[in-house]
């Protein structure tokens, strides 16, 4: 079990904008793998078109889905 130990009220603003900037980040890689999900469906709907290329379509396709599920969730 993890224990939380007090922060001392002179470090509070430091504290505060640390937690801010991962925020920050998260939210933006949330981001961005939701876009590269989006785009990897897009392509790998584009190339399943024809039937060859289906096989490296599909797959894409699919990789992009979890990308977007996992930007979601």
């Amino acid at each position: 079990m993890e224990e939380h130990k007090r922060t001392p009220w002179i470090l509070w603003p430091f504290v505060a904008l640390w937690r801010l900037v991962t925020w920050i980040l998260e939210l933006t890689g949330r981001l961005i793998a939701v876009v590269l999900g989006l785009v990897m469906m897009i392509v790998g709907v584009v190339v399943s078109i024809t039937v060859i290329g289906a096989v490296v379509g599909v797959p894409v396709f699919l990789f992009g889905l979890l990308l977007v599920f996992r930007g979601f969730f």
